[in-house]
């Protein structure tokens, strides 16, 4: 009966999928651009359900009916076939009950969008900026991985190299989903480059995720920003340094001051401003979304806690640890190299598993 119960969930969901259909073709929802892109984000939340549920049923039935060939029918090649074909279809009904349920959860609403990205040097000086000069190189090799897009929107390099603070925009499908599991501290143990005694030290790294604000999640006006401009510093070539290109947002409602210099056009540097300073302010609300989660399940994404460690890499030892679940790789040059799949693969078991055990399967 359970499986039944399972089934009457995906099923009684066909109806609101057909409306939703049904909505997307209606001329008058099409020129609600707001109601359109809510409706098509609906769609494609609900589609992958539609489709498991569909051939759910489907391997039900089809058990059945081996089952019943094999309780009923007198020839033996037909009872051999029907045996199996239970023996092939039965191990396959509590894996997909599981992935049926975990899709029935809901999740992150925001996993499907791209994401901001702000790594500061720490604690550790000189050697903290290098550490998260790394980081950003390995999250640069991973999004190649992944075949996202990465741009950087600003930076603050370090004295021996790395950055004192870096902040990209990670684009393709369904970035913060993944990336959102790298929030919190990272710390480092091993040699600087600055240490002439040859001691280890301990430096750190913070990471923060934020979900991209969509052009309908926040309502920003341009009434309440002040648009500063000033000469763009650091890399960027012949002529950076004598234009006004960098732009300043100050959000005055809330304080909240974003800038950008990367491009050599000002409207560009505009542009990609008022994008990060529109997600900060959203990430405001999804921050609260977050503690609400935390208070509910031990979350594997971090709450914002700038003091959370979550991760070690130990170079003396070629070893990197996730202390949210205990996970450790003893081949950390390859980490570093951006081959980080695994590591975020556990971590979303792990949050699954919450995720179940929080709704009661």
């Amino acid at each position: 009966m359970a499986e039944n119960t399972l089934l009457e969930k995906v099923l009684s969901l066909g109806g609101k999928f057909q409306s939703i259909q049904d909505q997307l073709s209606d001329p008058s929802v099409m020129s609600d651009m707001k109601k359109y892109v809510q409706l098509n984000k609906d769609y494609k939340e609900l589609e992958p359900i539609i489709k498991a549920g569909q051939d759910y049923k489907k391997l039900l039935d089809n058990l059945q009916s081996a089952k019943d060939i094999l309780l009923n029918e007198k020839d033996d090649d037909l009872r051999e076939m029907a045996r199996e074909e239970i023996a092939e279809l039965e191990p396959q009904v509590p894996v997909m009950e599981q992935n049926i349920k975990l899709m029935l959860i809901p999740a992150d609403p925001d996993d499907g969008k791209n994401a901001m990205v702000e790594i500061r040097g720490g604690t550790g000086g000189d050697e903290a900026a290098i550490f998260a000069g790394d980081l950003f190189r390995m999250y640069q090799h991973f999004a190649e991985r992944r075949g996202w897009k990465l741009e950087v929107t600003d930076q603050a390099p370090g004295t021996s190299g790395g950055f004192k603070q870096i902040v990209f925009k990670l684009s393709g499908d369904g970035v913060y989903g993944v990336m959102k599991y790298e929030s919190g501290v990272h710390r480092v143990q091993r040699v600087p480059q600055t240490e002439t005694q040859g001691r280890i030290q301990t430096s750190a790294a913070s990471v923060a995720v934020f979900p991209e604000a969509g052009e309908f999640d926040v309502d920003l006006s341009w009434d309440d920003i002040r648009l500063d401009l000033f000469c763009s510093s650091g890399p960027g070539g012949q002529g950076v340094n004598t234009t006004y290109s960098a732009v300043r947002l100050t959000h005055i409602p809330s304080g909240l001051v974003v800038q950008c210099q990367e491009e050599r056009s000002q409207l560009k540097n505009k542009d990609r401003a008022f994008e990060e300073l529109r997600t900060r302010l959203y990430n405001l609300e999804h921050q609260k979304y977050l503690d609400g989660i935390a208070a509910k399940r031990k979350t594997m994404v971090s709450t914002g806690d700038r003091s959370a460690k979550i991760r070690t890499y130990n170079y003396p030892q070629g070893r990197v640890t996730d202390h949210r679940i205990n996970w450790s790789m003893y081949n950390l040059p390859v980490f570093m190299d951006g081959d980080i799949q695994e590591c975020i693969d556990q971590l979303q078991i792990a949050e699954n598993a919450e995720r179940l055990k929080e709704a009661g399967e």
